[in-house]
Parts: C-alpha cells; structure tokens; sequence
C-alpha cells in the first residue's frame, strides 16, 4: 500500500514539476537568469543583488545547480552543431533537476532521520503528499536547495553523535553543507545551531575532529570567496582578490540587520511566522501540533526529537527579524511532518488530501501560471502580428508587463536571425491603470504607424475593458487587440476585497481569470 501510494505521489510531483507556475521572482533572478546570459548569450536583467557595491548573493551554491546544467546543455548542442538550445528546454531541464535533487537527495534524507522503522515509510509518504514538495521543493529556489542541506546536515549530525568512531570524511562533508549552506542562504545557521550542539562531546572527546571540520571548512570558505569575486571581479587577479573578497554572507548580513533596507521589502509582526506562515505551508498538521500543545506539562511527542528541535528554534530565531515570507520556513516542512503521527486519522486524512489538492493546483498550476508561457511565445506573438499587418521589416518591439510578476527576461531566448526584432521588456508592476496607459500612450508612434507596442496583463483586470471595445460614450485614443491569452493564470495580488467586495471580487480573479498579450495600436483617423 505504501508503496503504491508513493508513486502516484511521485507522478503528482512530475506533474507539478512541469507546470510552469510562477511563484516567487526570486526563483527565476537569484538563478537561472544570472548565467543565461553567460552562457548562451540570451536576454537577462540581473537583480540590484548582484549589481550593488556590495552584492549580498553567492554564486557559490549557483554553480552546480544551475551553470553546470546550462554549460552542458550549450555543449550538447554545440557538438551536434545546432548553436543555443531553445530556452524552453534549459526551462524544464533545471526543472527537472530540482525535481530529482527533491526526489532522491530530500526523501532519502527524510526516510533515513525518522529511526524508528515502523513509521519511515508512512514519514516519507506524508512529505511527499504535501504541496511543498510538489511545488516549492521542484522550482529553482534557493530556499528549495536549502531544505536538501539543512536535512543532509541533521543526517550527518546523527550520524556522527551515534557513531563514536566516525571518520573525518564525515566531519568535512557536515563542513561542506554548513559552508554551502551558509553561502546559499544566512538563514541555514539558524536551522543547524541547536542540534549542532550535541557535537560538543564529540569534538571534547576527538579534538583531532574539530580541527578537520574548521580546516575543511576554512577551505570551503576561502573557494567560495574565491569564486564570488571571480565572478563580480572577472578581471581581478589572485592577490587582489586575497587583498579585497567579497564575502557575500557577510554583505547579507549587514543589510539584513538595516531595518530600513527590510523596510523596502514588507515589514511584518514577529509572529507571522507562527500566526501566519506555518499554518500557510502545513495547514491542517499544524493545526494538530498547535492542539496537541494543550497536553501541557506532557510534552507533545513530535517535540521530542532533534528534528522538532531545529524547526521550532529555526522558526523562533527568523521571527526575530521583520521581514518574513513563508518560503523562508520551507526547511521546517519535511522536518516537521516527519514527526506527525496522525496519519491513521480519518480526519486529518480528508483534511489533508484536500488541503494540498487545492494548494497544489492554486500554487503548483494558477498562480501567475501564464508569465513563463507567455515570455517563451513572446517571440512568435511578435513576428505573427508583424506578418499579420503586412509589414515586411521586423522593427524592435516593446513589451509592457502590467500587474504581473516580473517576467523572466532570458526565457525570451536568442534573437532568431532576421525574423524578429530586439524585444525590450518593461515591467510596470502594478502601478495605477491611468499611469499604466500614460506609459504606453508615450511608447507608441504616431499615426500612420506600425505598432511595436504590446501589453501583457492579467484578463481580469476590468481596467482594460474601456480599451479593447468600443463604446459609443468614450471613444479612446489607444485601443488594445488581443493576440494570445493563456487561461491558467490566477492574479491574487489584484484581489481588492474592500472597493469590490467578496464575491464580486472573486467572480472578477477567478470567473475572468487569465493573462493576455495585446497589440497596442492608436486609433488613427
């Protein structure tokens, strides 16, 4: 039975693997949008943390997830002589890669920290049903490839503390994750601090082992600052890079502790974490926890374990700081329904199938589901609409982004030769409707003209309704025509419950749901 149950969770995790959900911009610019234009020569925009005076992102833990999949790829095809492969394909292959690095390295890691063998496989069968997994854990996240080493970290810990005669290899493989670890995210210490305290004895009792775990990780270090200012410095020689690093963790962490730099990003109370976000990743298992709390002075049994212990100070030491997103508590996900035993409960069963069935599809499927398909078409939209209108030059296009995430530029892929254009991406964000129509009202030519304008915005935002109809009333001076639409696409962050109401609200998101791409045209006499 657990067996067969875990298959079909492996084939609902192929599927959301595949589906191009957007759900955070940071999975597409703190990675895959950093080397694509390295590599392959494709559009990129890189993020204010990799252009400030002092960058704040390593691309250190980058390396293997990202670039070496891309430069393979730009090899295969540089051998069979077909030039860049398509973006599409290095879209889906990094994909695929997280999907793999989630379905061997996290499961394993899970299946081999729960001890007790009557519960492993139920453990692993109930992270593999949670919507984490399905989505965050197969999208290009940092935060993704931080819960694979915080749980090989706490494997390695065990490991060590059960085994008085552990061999120094293990100490510089923990040494490596907690580098790796640090460089990718400044959170992962706060997940590791408190179990890392049992290797006190060990290190008291083998002082040879504590040596070799700081010496390995001196190493680590010192080739991870090496290959930052590298890559911020291309042409700094070695002894300017001795002379002047950049150490990324330690630019982090001095903007971190800015409270006006967090400001930028959305201050929240310090309890959203345990209020808010928890309940957002776990839902119904989190709401057992919280209950199982009123046993009180009986200490809840899934609080007895290392891995409780990591997640519950991990949580506690992350609310210290204003800013707060649930992504950031990813790693507590599998460590903490590793300790859930309600698996047999009818109840929460129900509960839980249908609370990840409806996360699944709303963040795996719908959310902001229609940017990646919308940017990899962009180039045929604009040569499609080009020919349409009988205009045989290809000029450059302009291309407004309005109520969107910001879409991934190097998904735009290579210019094909002479049938397009340069295409320039702007993203509006989601700026007032009457500013929006100000930009493009500047952007496009005037009459007679061939329009190198094009909007792409969500189908539910009735703002638009006045421009791409006519009306007897309001004759526009822009008009927009519809070239392409994509129905899986949901918008929350257009969700005005208190100038719309509820219903008409959710009508409007869910009921016009979509995102659109239009031909800007002026209406000429």
């Amino acid at each position: 039975m657990w067996r067969r149950t875990y298959l079909l969770l492996l084939l609902i995790r192929v599927y959301f693997a595949w589906s191009p959900s957007y759900l955070h911009p940071d999975e597409n610019f703190q990675g895959p949008e950093v080397f694509a234009g390295k590599i392959f020569g494709y559009p990129s925009h890189l993020p204010w943390e990799f252009t400030t005076d002092l960058p704040i992102r390593s691309v250190f833990p980058l390396w293997p997830t990202y670039e070496v999949p891309m430069s393979l790829l730009k090899w295969f095809y540089t051998e069979v002589g077909q030039g860049n492969p398509p973006p599409q394909l290095v879209y889906y292959a990094l994909r695929a890669g997280m999907f793999l690095l989630s379905f061997v390295l996290e499961d394993w890691a899970i299946y081999e920290l729960v001890p007790s063998p009557r519960h492993r496989r139920a453990t692993v069968v109930l992270v593999a049903s949670s919507y984490v997994t399905w989505t965050y854990q197969t999208h290009t996240f940092s935060n993704s490839l931080e819960t694979i080493l915080v749980a090989w970290g706490l494997v390695l810990i065990r490991r060590i503390v059960e085994n008085k005669h552990s061999s120094f290899f293990s100490y510089a493989v923990l040494s490596f994750i907690a580098v790796v670890g640090v460089f990718n995210r400044i959170t992962f210490p706060a997940f590791l601090l408190f179990p890392g305290l049992q290797l006190l004895p060990c290190f008291q009792r083998k002082p040879s082992s504590l040596a070799v775990f700081v010496g390995f990780g001196l190493l680590f270090t010192s080739i991870a600052v090496f290959i930052d200012t590298s890559f911020y410095r291309p042409s700094a020689s070695f002894f300017d890079i001795v002379r002047n690093p950049i150490i990324t963790p330690l630019n982090n962490i001095l903007y971190n502790s800015d409270s006006t730099n967090l400001a930028i990003h959305g201050l929240h109370p310090h309890h959203q974490h345990f209020v808010a976000n928890l309940f957002q990743l776990l839902g119904p298992a989190y709401i057992a926890m919280i209950l199982s709390l009123f046993s009180w002075p009986i200490v809840p049994s899934w609080m007895r374990n290392t891995r409780a212990l990591s997640a519950v100070s991990a949580t506690v030491l992350l609310s210290i700081f204003p800013h707060q997103e649930p992504r950031f508590l990813i790693p507590c996900v599998p460590l903490l329904l590793s300790c859930v035993r309600m698996h047999r409960s009818r109840i929460f069963l129900a509960t839980w199938v249908i609370f990840n069935a409806a996360m699944g599809f709303l963040m795996g499927v719908y959310h902001q589901g229609g940017v990646v398909p919308a940017q990899l078409a962009m180039r045929s939209i604009v040569e499609s609409n080009t020919a349409a209108q009988g205009i045989h030059t290809h000029p450059d296009a302009t291309v407004f982004w309005w109520k969107t995430y910001s879409p991934p530029h190097w998904l735009l892929g290579p210019e094909q030769g002479n049938h397009t254009g340069q295409i320039e991406t702007l993203d509006l964000m989601g700026i007032p409707g009457l500013d929006m129509i100000h930009q493009l009202d500047s952007a496009v030519p005037s009459c007679p003209f061939s329009s190198p304008v094009y909007l792409v915005a969500p189908t539910s935002a009735t703002f638009l309704d006045t421009y791409t109809s006519l009306s007897d009333h309001h004759e526009p001076n822009l008009q927009l025509y519809r070239l392409w639409s994509y129905r899986k696409h949901l918008n929350l962050d257009d969700l005005d419950f208190g100038e719309d109401g509820i219903l008409d609200t959710l009508k409007r998101v869910i009921g016009r749901r979509g995102l659109g791409v239009w031909s800007v045209r002026r209406r000429c006499k």
